[in-house]
């Protein structure tokens, strides 16, 4: 029998791993119910418990440049993890993607004896696979949502373990689009669009406006156009800030269920490159995937990507499936291109529509739903010795 009380130090970095991070609790307790749970999360984990150490949004920034001015804040942020995890000695640490913040903290836990997960693997075969080398020794298990990624870590002397993608728990298919437009007063003849600008503070500022613009070229083909934004309550006080000024206002949607109805509503959807992309696919929504960051950004960005398309919905059918309008190219004027193209061409929607049901395939674990698989992993450590604790 287990002992009374073990301590699972976790880590959510943002809206993505904050929604895998409570999945992953409640599959931990439904195997261990007398597990406990300390660390960094936002909302959903909290409400299943968790006591955040600080704010889970401190750490929500992506972007080279954009990075620079939190270096205090996160450093600050960093010791007290550290600091946290030294004196509560717990049994085992989880971080949840946040590559940034997450490897440094492994790194700084790496003598501890501590047993460490990183779940969601670091996307190096995408781009800066030198980063690579620096992994060994940084966790016992390494989590992986996507099935190409145990073999590429492999290849370069890694173990990784495919549990699959989180997206497939997401609910997005219990949507309904009537509901939506009743709750929200919009008429059945309007055409839908959700707009996706990105849990971080440092996205939605850059694409918004871009896509106020784009709104203001569409009305004049699509006048009752109605876009939404679904977003984490945690940002919502900010993007409600950006679009206060805007002539056509978006409805804003934080609830779960609220976005998945929202997608079975939608007629289509512009959204940033990540986990987006997939959970659209799962609601069936055509889309467009954008971004735009700083300048230098991109410039470094581009030298270092190494993958073909940003969208994982593209990379993982390798070939684009949907539209990628990046940095120069996401413009008012081709964005509203595209989202008129999705919302008139319906042989551009049934392609899409296709090719996500192969896509999604590829993204269950052999048994069980990803949270369990993963859970699995994670009792299976945390059951170990810890002399036989692997250190790869």
């Amino acid at each position: 029998m287990p002992r009374y009380g073990r301590v699972i130090w976790i880590l959510a970095g943002e809206a993505s791993g904050d929604v895998i991070g409570a999945r992953l609790m409640q599959a931990l307790h439904a195997q261990d119910p007398s597990l406990v749970f300390a660390g960094v999360g936002g909302g959903r984990m909290e409400a299943l418990g968790l006591h955040s150490l600080f704010p889970m949004s401190d750490l929500a920034v992506m972007g080279l440049v954009e990075v620079v001015p939190r270096l205090r804040q996160l450093s600050q942020r960093l010791l007290e993890a550290v600091q946290d995890i030294e004196l509560r000695k717990p049994d085992l640490v989880v971080t949840i993607d946040s590559p940034g913040f997450a490897l440094r903290l492994l790194q700084k836990i790496e003598r501890s004896g501590i047993k460490r997960v990183h779940y969601v693997a670091p996307q190096v075969w995408a781009w800066r696979e030198k980063r690579v080398k620096e992994f060994p020794g940084l966790w016992d298990r390494l989590l992986c949502l996507l099935p190409f990624e145990p073999e590429w870590f492999a290849q370069r002397g890694l173990e990784g373990r495919f549990v699959g993608h989180p997206v497939l728990q997401s609910g997005v298919r219990n949507g309904d689009g009537q509901r939506f437009r009743l709750r929200h007063n919009i008429p059945a003849h309007a055409p839908v669009v959700i707009l996706m600008p990105g849990s971080r503070r440092s996205e939605a500022p850059r694409l918004l406006p871009v896509f106020r613009k784009m709104l203001d070229i569409l009305r004049v083909q699509y006048p009752d156009i109605c876009p939404v934004i679904p977003v984490a309550p945690v940002i919502a006080p900010t993007i409600r800030q950006l679009i206060r000024k805007w002539p056509i206002q978006p409805h804003i949607v934080t609830d779960i269920h609220d976005k998945h109805d929202a997608f079975a509503a939608a007629q289509c959807a512009l959204t940033k490159s990540g986990t987006s992309t997939l959970e659209l696919a799962m609601g069936n929504v055509p889309m467009a995937v954008t971004y735009r960051v700083n300048p230098v950004t991109a410039t470094i960005a581009r030298r270092l990507i190494k993958v073909p398309h940003v969208a994982m919905v593209n990379l993982l059918a390798g070939r684009e499936v949907v539209p990628e309008l990046l940095q120069e190219n996401c413009t008012p004027k081709k964005l509203a291109e595209t989202v008129s193209k999705l919302l008139s061409d319906p042989q551009m929607v049934e392609k899409q529509r296709m090719a996500f049901a192969d896509v999604l395939d590829m993204l269950s674990p052999p048994v069980g739903t990803p949270a369990d698989a993963a859970a699995a992993e994670i009792m299976d450590l945390l059951n170990e010795p810890v002399s036989r604790s692997s250190r790869s």
